[in-house]
């Protein structure tokens, strides 16, 4: 167990994940929709093209539409068709068990919401940086897990992360924090201290904007997810 300086260098709540619709995705989903030659589309129209296609359709099939791209070959038909009726009232990016859906889940969800101007939940997500200082080799390989721990320790007792993995967060095992930190990406570093931008659910690390400058311990994982 080692301790460390964490300060919280910055904070946004954001609406769409970085990188989330790139070209070749809204490419790939007009084609899905049988839109005639989408690549000779001017790159700036692309999204709003995208958009009005999908609301050619009835929500529900737009939503179906969307799904199949985003977690095709994850889940059955019967689950797509399912989460299709299930996304124009849940937010399906903090209530569906399975946490590696959940990024995909709300990139689904952030574009339907565009598309329909706001008859789909209300995407929130956030995007902070972090500067971490003290002995960094913990953070070489999977630093998820420890990064995870560093963060739950400036969030209140009455967390979600706090309460729902308390024991992981305690012991040699957190396969979850993975899951949580839908971006992570290193900045900078140097001998004394790391910066991670990170992008995360609103859900999850919202109210990290609270916690400035602190103090925390922190660990490793006894086993990497590969060793599994």
């Amino acid at each position: 167990m080692s301790q460390f300086k964490v300060n919280i260098l910055s904070f946004e709540q954001i609406k769409e994940l970085p990188g989330s619709w790139e070209k070749s995705d809204l490419v790939n989903l007009l084609n899905a929709m049988d839109y005639d030659n989408p690549a000779e589309i001017k790159d700036s129209e692309l999204k709003e093209m995208c958009m009005m296609s999908l609301t050619d359709y009835e929500p529900e099939e737009s939503a179906k539409i969307v799904l199949d791209y985003t977690i095709a070959g994850r889940l059955t038909e019967g689950q797509i068709e399912n989460l299709s009726h299930e996304i124009l009232t849940e937010k399906l990016w903090e209530e569906y068990p399975e946490l590696p859906l959940h990024p995909d889940l709300y990139r689904s969800t952030q574009l339907l919401y565009d598309a329909y101007n706001g008859k789909f939940p209300r995407p929130e997500a956030v995007r902070f940086t972090v500067e971490i200082k003290g002995d960094l080799s913990i953070f070489e390989e999977n630093p998820e897990a420890p990064i995870v721990r560093l963060l739950a320790a400036g969030l209140s007792d009455r967390s979600l992360i706090q309460r729902l993995f308390s024991d992981q967060i305690e012991s040699d095992r957190f396969a979850e924090a993975k899951d949580i930190l839908w971006q992570l990406n290193k900045v900078s570093g140097d001998q004394n201290s790391i910066t991670y931008d990170i992008v995360s659910s609103a859900y999850w690390l919202d109210e990290i904007k609270y916690a400035d400058s602190y103090e925390a311990e922190t660990h490793a994982d006894a086993v990497s997810d590969e060793a599994e």
